[in-house]
């Protein structure tokens, strides 16, 4: 029974995906070598992974030449005069920012745990000096991020505890004022009350006249009538009778 048809399309599994292209690739590279050992033919092949890794093949004498040869069929034509120097040059600086490119790679792989395999003690050691220096900068960095935080709120505070001093003091103020003014309320409110009694005082005086007006039995007042009553017998008549 044969194998059923595979849809071409993108694997999302990550490493169904990373497995797939091993064996594509090797079975690539493969297909390539047999295809120049049995036809005597000059085959060249490149290949660059997801990450930027390049796999390359070539059964002539470098792969420089080959390229030159494949720009002369290419681009021949159009551009017959370009030396080949101008594309050697081209070549060799891009095999340099490849392997940096490399470098940069790989050691960013090692800093995150992989491929750690090929590395030796030595590498490892480097490896996890580089990790201790660049965590002692991060927590150096983050213990100042802290300082200045705690400083800005030091800050932040000092203003709050001046400005609810500020408040306080005009609160006292405030308080000191009403009490003020209701002491002066009470002082004005008992001098008009003394004031008005001094004029009650003084307005009613008593008089220095003796009084005619009496109740109840007086005996001084019945001898009086007793002689005026003898007077008028006797025909006298007082003086303010008259």
């Amino acid at each position: 029974m044969g194998r059923g048809r595979v849809e071409l399309k993108r694997i999302e599994n990550k490493i169904n995906r990373q497995v797939t292209f091993a064996k594509r690739r090797n079975g690539l590279l493969k297909k390539a070598y047999e295809l120049s050992v049995l036809c005597d033919a000059e085959v060249a092949l490149i290949i660059f992974s997801n990450r930027g890794k390049l796999y390359e093949f070539c059964s002539g004498p470098s792969m420089l030449k080959t390229l030159e040869r494949y720009q002369k069929c290419s681009y021949g034509g159009v551009e017959p005069d370009r030396p080949s120097k101008e594309l050697e040059s081209s070549y060799r600086e891009y095999l340099k920012l490849k392997a940096k490119c490399e470098a940069l790679q790989q050691t960013q792989r090692n800093l995150l745990g992989e491929d750690l395999g090929p590395l030796n003690v030595k590498e490892l050691d480097q490896l996890e000096r580089q990790l201790e220096a660049s965590l002692k900068q991060i927590r150096s960095t983050k213990t100042q991020s802290m300082l200045d935080q705690l400083t800005d709120l030091q800050s932040k505070e000092h203003a709050l505890i001046e400005a609810n001093r500020a408040l306080r003091a005009e609160l006292d103020q405030i308080s000191k004022e009403s009490h003020l003014r209701q002491s002066w309320g009470g002082s004005e409110h008992s001098i008009q009350y003394t004031q008005q009694h001094a004029q009650c005082q003084g307005f009613f005086q008593p008089l220095g006249c003796t009084p005619t007006l009496q109740t109840g039995y007086d005996p001084e007042a019945s001898d009086q009538l007793t002689n005026s009553t003898h007077a008028q017998v006797t025909g006298f008549i007082p003086g303010w009778m008259l």
